[in-house]
């Protein structure tokens, strides 16, 4: 069955039954339609590589609060528009499974997922431990949540093994990119990070990972995790304002441990920016600087981070990048033959979201030159989406909304000449086996133990010099 549809009371998604209920007949038509985008389209399995997708649609079931701006329901969305093309006949398929608790443990602390597995949705917010992060409008305790967190999970962690097995040249979650989560602490609507799990994963084989984050947020909680291995680099493109928008880290400076002894300096790669930076100058970066990181770094397995929150018209995010120019970064990774985990991330209005992935999935599989970006007219939900095109402009998005790009082009060359000089320091990567390296779990479980008390030190720091100067007020996401 292709779909499977909620039933909606009061808002709340509560119960889920498939499409194929409505009648024999309407299926059958549903089919056919789909049949018929996908000759129409060009859709075929790829040549030469492969593609999988993982998902589960339990996990668009959840629900966060009426009004809190992450909607696992955009999943659904995103599904309906992959599947109406078609382009799930491209792929191996997968229903993910809950990743078990031995596998979370691999980098989250046992007390803290005991108390995430336990929590009950009725305690008042002050009930919650604050060392947890738990409760209140950030990451609310809601039913089902840990279920939630372990599929999510399960699914990066299965698409990273096949990278690992070559059972996938590309694989796919995205339910997954949640890269706030701390080994012991919720940030940032993250809870478990899925996507610290996978490159554990990805470390089992591959010598050296790079990890590409494009969401609107500093990608901190990935960053944190592998400060002090020179094993894995991290590449942010961001907002960045200290201040006023979370998670207020992610500075140019910010280029890892001080110490030149170890592994970890320079491996921390930051890209601020500030509101309206648009397609040609947001590519024209990406381009640049993953070039260079894989020039220096020379990778063997690559995980993109695609939060579509760096969207024009996100409920949250403040750029003029467009799904052309976010596709485009896609584009560029899967064009350097290295094995990629593409995973979802931030993206709060669903539909932009739904625009996006679909968009990406298609680059994967190599059809996107050819596919139509009017949205099939079966698509699920097609009204939701307001304009019927994969690609609307600019001014339709923002409806009118005058936001001037705030980069000008001398800081954006200032920054890509600060970090071309940061690489500089990175010792070029030796040609190795991937089966001489171990996986050293334990010495990165220590490595984070020290980063998070260093953390903690920084936080503190700031926290009163920020009250000593009248700057302790609510951060916007």
């Amino acid at each position: 069955m292709l779909y499977s549809m909620p039933l909606a009371s009061n808002g709340v998604v509560q119960e889920w039954r498939p499409l194929g209920q409505q009648g024999d007949a309407e299926n059958a038509r549903l089919l056919s339609d789909v049949s018929r985008e996908i000759q129409t389209n060009g859709i075929i399995r790829p040549k030469g590589y492969n593609v999988s997708w993982h998902s589960n649609p339990d996990i668009e079931k959840h629900h966060f609060g009426h009004a809190h701006p992450m909607k696992p329901w955009r999943l659904t969305l995103a599904k309906g528009l992959i599947m109406s093309y078609g382009m799930h006949t491209a792929m191996d398929t997968y229903v993910s499974r809950q990743a078990t608790r031995e596998e979370l443990e691999d980098f989250h602390s046992a007390d803290y997922l005991e108390y995430l597995k336990t929590a009950k949705v009725a305690l008042p917010d002050d009930d919650y431990p604050k060392d947890f992060n738990l409760g209140g409008s950030d990451c609310p305790i809601f039913e089902g949540l840990f279920n939630y967190c372990s599929m999510y999970a399960g699914a990066s962690i299965d698409a990273a093994r096949k990278l690992c097995n070559n059972e996938s040249d590309i694989a796919i979650n995205w339910s997954g990119g949640l890269h706030h989560a701390k080994k012991a602490e919720a940030s940032g609507f993250c809870y478990v990070n899925d996507i610290v799990l996978a490159i554990l994963q990805l470390l089992r084989k591959h010598p050296r990972v790079l990890y590409i984050d494009i969401d609107v947020h500093h990608g901190d909680g990935v960053e944190e995790a592998f400060w002090s291995t020179d094993r894995v680099m991290t590449l942010s493109i961001h907002k960045y304002d200290g201040l006023n928008f979370f998670p207020g880290t992610g500075d140019l400076e910010r280029t890892g441990p001080d110490s030149e002894g170890n592994p970890g300096a320079h491996h921390a790669i930051n890209v601020p920016l500030n509101d309206g930076i648009d397609d040609d100058q947001y590519v024209w970066l990406f381009k640049t600087l993953v070039g260079l990181c894989v020039e220096r770094f020379q990778p063997t397995a690559i995980v993109l981070q695609c939060g579509a929150d760096s969207l024009a018209g996100d409920r949250l995010g403040r750029f003029n990048v467009q799904v052309q120019g976010h596709g485009a970064c896609v584009a560029y990774c899967k064009s350097l033959n290295i094995p990629l985990l593409l995973v979802g991330g931030g993206g709060y209005t669903p539909r932009n979201v739904a625009r996006a992935w679909a968009h990406e999935t298609s680059i994967a599989i190599g059809c996107d030159s050819t596919l139509d970006p009017i949205i099939p007219i079966h698509t699920p939900y097609r009204t939701h989406f307001r304009h019927e095109t994969i690609f609307p402009t600019l001014s339709e998005i923002l409806a009118g909304e005058n936001r001037p790009n705030k980069n000008s082009e001398k800081k954006v060359r200032e920054i890509v000449a600060s970090i071309t000089e940061q690489l500089r320091f990175v010792n070029r990567a030796p040609s190795v086996q991937s089966s001489s390296i171990p996986p050293d779990l334990t010495a990165f479980k220590d490595d984070i133990e020290d980063r998070l008390r260093e953390e903690r030190e920084e936080v503190d720091q700031e926290l009163r010099r920020n009250k000593e100067q009248g700057l302790s007020g609510a951060m916007e996401y």
